[in-house]
């Protein structure tokens, strides 16, 4: 599978993660033998190993930050604990979300039993109303989102769409699992509709501006024209 570089220079590389591709194989993990992970496929394309600045869920594709030496990845995480570095996630949700809302609402990080302060400005581009019945109704309604996560909390955008009562299309552990099915059997839509969409930043060493933006997987494009949505990344 050849990845998609989004920008590259001495210091970095960004690129657009394909939906359901682990980052990188977990030590402990069964499956490294059966799955190619982003770190092996860039390693394999380019030749040289990257370090990854940020995490991106295994179901969520779109744009992630790798750094080409260890020395350079603090100077980047940085950009992260300081709200330096602005993100735009894009997603599409079960029924009619609100016109603009701040979710502030705990998640647990990766210790089950600690919650930590989260915070997502939610922000509905679009809507539609299908004639398609899923259960207890005789139609269904879906809302195209933009999110901007001020905290980066483990799962943080599924929890907080879930915690609306909004969650998230293809996601098997917040989601819906009726709309899922429908989504899979009657659109042949089964993956997770959340995309990392935009980094807006300035290069801590080079000082440049940098708007990076990953283009939507074929599921998305296939469905903003079923739909008559606009691509809002372009």
């Amino acid at each position: 599978m050849s990845i998609t570089v989004l920008f590259e220079d001495e210091y970095i590389l960004c690129v657009s993660k394909p939906n359901n591709m682990l980052v990188h194989h977990a030590h402990h993990s069964r499956n490294v033998a059966e799955e190619t992970a982003l770190l092996q496929s860039i390693e394999r394309e380019k030749g040289f190993k990257t370090y990854p600045i940020h995490r991106l869920d295994r179901k969520t594709s779109g744009i992630i930050l790798l750094a080409k030496e260890k020395s350079f990845i603090s100077k980047f995480q940085e950009l992260f604990t300081n709200n330096a570095i602005e993100k735009v996630y894009f997603g599409i949700v079960r029924g009619f979300s609100p016109d603009e809302k701040k979710i502030d609402s705990p998640v647990k990080g990766r210790d089950a039993n600690v919650h930590k302060e989260a915070l997502t400005y939610l922000k509905t581009l679009a809507n539609i109303t299908l004639e398609i019945p899923v259960k207890p109704y005789d139609s269904s309604r879906y809302s195209l989102i933009e999110m901007k996560p001020q905290t980066g909390r483990m799962h943080q955008l599924r929890v907080h769409c879930n915690k609306i009562s909004h969650p998230l299309l293809g996601d098997p552990k917040y989601g819906d699992k009726n709309h899922n099915i429908m989504f899979a059997e009657k659109l042949n839509c089964d993956k997770l509709f959340l995309h990392a969409g935009k980094l807006e930043f300035q290069h801590p060493f080079t000082l440049e501006k940098l708007l990076l933006k990953a283009p939507f997987p074929k599921d998305w494009l296939t469905l903003f024209e079923r739909f008559s949505w606009q691509n809002p990344l372009q």
